[in-house]
């Protein structure tokens, strides 16, 4: 049982009967529910796979959850939320450069082979997941405002084109960094890109 697991599941003492709180940490399952989801996608995730790394019996997570649907939107729209703050926190935290700052960031160099969860959802499931697309949509959307807004606060709009190219070009070395592409190659790349865009 991994941590989280077992931290939920201590806490799953009882049933919540009417009016009575939940006994475990919705939080934490929630947490535990999107690393299986990133591990292994939405469609080859299976109930077991979720219960059993979230700590919960199959009562307890439909009571609170619903189901496997709407806990992995619940899910992504925590990543999404987790994602952006994380972006909005370098680019103030990275006062000299933090356009090369929130491109690093969103080539997935903490996450890996994994990439990033929405991207990969985008792929999975939006062509015929409307709220998923509409999830990954305001995601990028909101990344695009990140961008603007650092590179000109006072006119957001006016850099707008320019926020779209950063973002889109950092994004799309996810792909590389996927497929084993080495990260100082990444690295090379994103400084080339700013280069072109930004003589």
């Amino acid at each position: 049982m991994t941590d989280t697991a077992a931290q939920v599941s201590a806490k799953e003492t009882r049933p919540s009967g009417p009016g009575r709180p939940r006994e475990f940490d919705e939080g934490a399952a929630l947490e535990a529910a999107l690393q299986v989801f990133w591990s292994k996608g939405y469609e080859a995730t299976s109930l077991d796979d979720l219960t059993k790394a979230m700590g919960l019996s199959r009562s307890s997570f439909y009571g609170a959850f619903g189901g496997k649907q709407q806990l992995f939107i619940r899910a992504l729209e925590s990543y999404s939320r987790s994602c952006l703050d994380d972006l909005r926190a370098i680019a103030a935290d990275a006062p000299e450069d933090p356009v090369a700052a929130m491109m690093l960031a969103l080539s997935g160099e903490v996450s890996g082979p994994r990439g990033c969860l929405l991207i990969n959802c985008l792929a999975e499931l939006a062509p015929n997941d409307s709220k998923v697309a509409e999830i990954g949509r305001r995601h990028l959307e909101t990344i695009e405002d990140v961008f603007a807004k650092t590179l000109d606060a006072e006119d957001p709009e006016a850099a707008r084109d320019k926020a779209s190219a950063y973002a889109s070009l950092a994004i799309g070395t996810l792909a590389l960094r996927k497929a084993g592409v080495s990260p100082d190659r990444i690295t090379k790349t994103l400084k080339q890109a700013r280069s072109v865009l930004s003589p």
